[in-house]
């Protein structure tokens, strides 16, 4: 059974939509619409979105939430920069589970050292935006490196080793990972910010 749900449109699953700030409505139209979808792996019914005006993704604030809904099925979109300005957290209508992106990983937590990444701001996010969750909310991250599915918030609260820090200890430990450049991040990131679309060479 799947984890994550995926982005219709985009290079990424769904809860890694964070980094592509998808928001329901922003300005004059919707840059991302949702729908439901048959899964191809599961065959189940799933919400689906639609990337369709990139150029409209604009500001959004650490107070701005909107709500994506699907028949009785209702996301709260958390604003939760830090890894990169755009990211948010998916929040299931009864607080059950959090789609977190690569804001918060299972032990872990988005690199904050490109991508207009910030770690200060990433800290209070996580613990402003998805610790203040129920303890028994399950986390779910975009992606997990050494095969992990699931957390939950209260483990993360307690177990994370960087996000049990304080804040300015966690920005030194941020900021002395010495994490080796992505080997496609030149690509991907200018992709992530036009919603997966690439440009064609001339």
């Amino acid at each position: 059974m799947r984890t994550t749900l995926r982005v219709r449109g985009c290079s990424s699953p769904y809860s890694r939509a964070a980094s592509l700030s998808s928001r329901a409505l922003v300005g004059p139209r919707p840059i991302c619409t949702l729908r439901m979808e048959t899964s191809s792996d599961s065959g189940a019914l799933m919400p689906m979105l639609s990337c369709t005006d990139i150029q409209e993704m604009k500001g959004l604030t650490s107070n701005t939430t909107s709500i994506l809904t699907v028949a009785n099925l209702a996301l709260e979109t958390r604003a939760s920069p830090g890894h990169t300005p755009g990211c948010v957290t998916f929040v299931l209508n009864d607080h059950s589970m959090a789609f977190t992106g690569d804001a918060l990983l299972i032990r872990g937590c988005g690199r904050t050292d490109f991508q207009q990444g910030c770690a200060k701001t990433l800290y209070h996010s996580v613990h402003e935006k998805i610790f203040t969750l129920p303890g028994d909310c399950l986390i779910y991250p975009a992606h997990d490196y050494h095969g992990l599915t699931v957390s939950t918030v209260e483990e993360e609260r307690t177990l994370n080793p960087r996000l049990t820090l304080s804040c300015e200890e966690f920005i030194k430990v941020m900021d002395n990972l010495n994490l080796p450049k992505p080997q496609q991040i030149d690509f991907a990131v200018p992709a992530n910010m036009r919603c997966g679309v690439q440009t064609p060479p001339s």
